[in-house]
This record gives C-alpha cells, sequence and structure tokens, in this order.
C-alpha cells in the first residue's frame, strides 16, 4: 500500500506497509608580501545611529504563509524532513507535514531514517517526484527491514520535497523505516539493527 500526503509548498510524504532500508583553487601567496604582514585594526564607532534604516519599499515585512515549514526551529527538536540525518530517530506530525520531531533512539518514536540521498533529474510534478524519492529507498530499505527482529518494524516513510521545494533546491529524500504502516499507536524502543 503506498499513501501520499502533500505538504505546504515545501515537502511531501510517502508512507508505505512492508512485511518484516568546489571547485576553488586555495589563496595563493603574494611574492610580495615577505616582510611584515599588516594586522588588522579594529575601530568602534563614537556614535549609534538613532534609529534603524527601514527596508525599501515592496519588501515584504513577514514570511509568506507555510515557508515556515522550511525553516528549522531553534527552540524545539522540529526540523524539517531534509536536514534528518542517517540514524536520526522522529515522530512525525500530521498537523506539519514536513517536520520532524527529533527523538532519542532509545526512547519511543515513530520512525528511524536508515539513509538520505539525493534527487537528480528534472521532475515537475509530485507523482514524477513521488515514483523517483520511492525508487531510490526501495532497496534500502527492504535490505534493513529484512535484518529487524519480526514485527519490529510495520511500515516505510519517504519523504521528497513537492514540485515547488525542489525547484528552490530542496532536493533530499529521506528513507525511514516506522513501526506503524498507518502511524498508528505503536512505536519503535530502540535503535534499528
Amino acid at each position: 500500500m503506498l499513501l501520499g500526503i502533500g505538504a505546504v509548498s515545501a515537502v511531501a510524504l510517502v508512507v508505505t506497509s512492508g512485511d518484516g532500508s568546489s571547485d576553488k583553487k586555495p589563496p595563493t601567496e603574494s611574492s610580495s608580501s615577505k616582510g611584515r604582514l599588516p594586522s588588522p585594526s579594529l575601530s568602534i564607532p563614537s556614535q549609534l545611529p538613532s534609529e534603524l534604516p527601514s527596508l525599501p519599499s515592496g519588501v515584504p515585512s513577514e514570511l509568506p504563509s507555510g515557508v515556515e515549514s522550511l525553516l528549522p526551529s531553534l527552540a524545539s527538536d522540529e526540523v524539517p524532513y531534509y536536514m534528518l540525518r542517517t540514524g536520526d530517530c522522529f515522530d512525525i506530525d500530521d498537523s506539519r507535514p514536513g517536520q520532524a520531531v527529533k527523538r532519542p533512539c532509545d526512547q519511543k518514536h515513530d520512525a528511524e531514517v536508515v539513509t538520505v540521498t539525493e534527487l537528480e533529474g528534472a521532475y515537475t510534478t509530485d507523482a514524477a517526484l513521488k515514483k523517483a524519492a520511492s525508487g531510490l529507498c526501495r532497496d534500502p530499505l527492504d535490505s534493513k527491514a529484512a535484518k529487524q527482529p519480526a514485527d519490529t518494524v510495520r511500515g516505510t516513510l519517504v519523504q521528497y520535497p513537492d514540485p515547488a521545494g525542489f525547484k528552490i533546491g530542496i532536493d533530499n529524500v529521506a528513507c525511514s523505516l516506522a513501526a506503524d504502516d498507518a502511524r498508528g499507536n505503536r512505536k519503535l524502543t530502540e535503535p534499528l539493527k
């Protein structure tokens, strides 16, 4: 069973059930710098401005709605899915698509990231992104699921960007194993094997 969940201009999510994965050059030294090296100088202004500069007209003073799902929340363990790393354990919240609440792996949690990979190519539809992301996750998830004790994991979770997120450069796909296939009451209680 493959279930897709859309996200607010940032990410999309697939839940499936399973049985049982610069080219910059370094600065060069100048041949004329053979003596004393210059030392930086620091000066503090004697007066501070009496008022802060204002934004030019036409620049919005607030973020557009939905953008907050792209930004990490520094006040909690909640992060956008694309900031998850292999081995991270997390909970998901239906009311915050594309977000993950990091949890210690030795405490109750919904899922654990098996691998993070990147989409390559050109995709303009959610269906194309979903198919590509699911394909990238299939083998690693199947392999990891096969190593788990019976009835430990019941589903897979594939988190990928929606077309708007992909267009602005979000290309990470988080492939996770989940305790339940439909975000039920079952939880993982330790790291995956």
